[in-house]
């Protein structure tokens, strides 16, 4: 998408999706806020549902997104904090933004993230805390936040097992500036655990946006407004 006005230092901001790949529908309440403060969106879509593709080959379509472009930024949804170090590995970015998403350390595959990381013992304690339930539903996990009329626009975008089967290879996080963005109300990825991952793994302290784990659809403006403050003092 092009960019649609004029600001002093305009950023690339490439948005990664979390699992089924569907970037340009998850992604699309953020990007006109984007581009209309003067910035450059672009949506990747990744191939969640061949079974021959994982996190190289998601990792080099993000990296061909930023291709040249200066002042690019990756932020990634969920599971696309895998593809997110690895894309910034093989191309040039300033900054990477990490929005309700696995954060992974080098080697790690996302298949083995939801035991080292203590998540489902995290979402279960939360959910007893909360008084909903504790078995997994997209309803009650996912879309209890989103407007019914986005929801609805929703599909089915299956992620095969081959993702989750591939290492994350990159030898170090990388240096570059790192931003966590964390739902309070998440209860996929419950604010507390993100907070402590993101405090054990990049010794960072998260960021708390209003929003579930579809904080993009269920509060676009907000996430946008961050990453534009992100974007102007980084």
């Amino acid at each position: 998408m092009p960019i649609a006005g004029s600001v002093p230092d305009p950023r690339t901001f490439v948005l990664i999706p979390g699992a089924g790949g569907a970037a340009a529908w998850y992604w699309r309440l953020v990007v006109p806020r984007l581009c209309e403060a003067g910035h450059e969106a672009i949506t990747v879509d990744l191939p969640g549902a061949d079974p021959a593709a994982g996190l190289p080959e998601y990792a080099r379509l993000v990296a061909a997104s930023v291709d040249e472009r200066k002042n690019a930024v990756l932020v990634a949804q969920s599971l696309g904090g895998f593809t997110a170090p690895m894309a910034a590995s093989q191309c040039s970015v300033a900054g990477i933004v990490l929005v309700n998403a696995m954060i992974p350390v080098a080697g790690e595959t996302p298949g083995a993230w939801w035991d080292n990381t203590g998540q489902a013992q995290a979402r279960i304690a939360a959910a007893e805390r909360g008084g909903y339930g504790t078995d997994f539903d997209l309803r009650t996990y996912f879309l209890h936040d989103v407007p019914a009329d986005v929801a609805a626009t929703g599909e089915d975008w299956p992620e095969t097992d081959a993702v989750f089967e591939s290492s994350c290879d990159f030898g170090a996080w990388p240096a570059v500036p790192t931003r966590v963005v964390v739902g309070a109300d998440d209860r996929f990825f419950p604010a507390e655990f993100q907070q402590r991952i993101a405090r054990q793994r990049l010794g960072i302290e998260a960021d708390i946006l209003p929003g579930g784990h579809l904080i993009a659809l269920a509060h676009p403006e907000s996430l946008a407004r961050f990453l534009l403050e992100t974007a102007a003092t980084s």
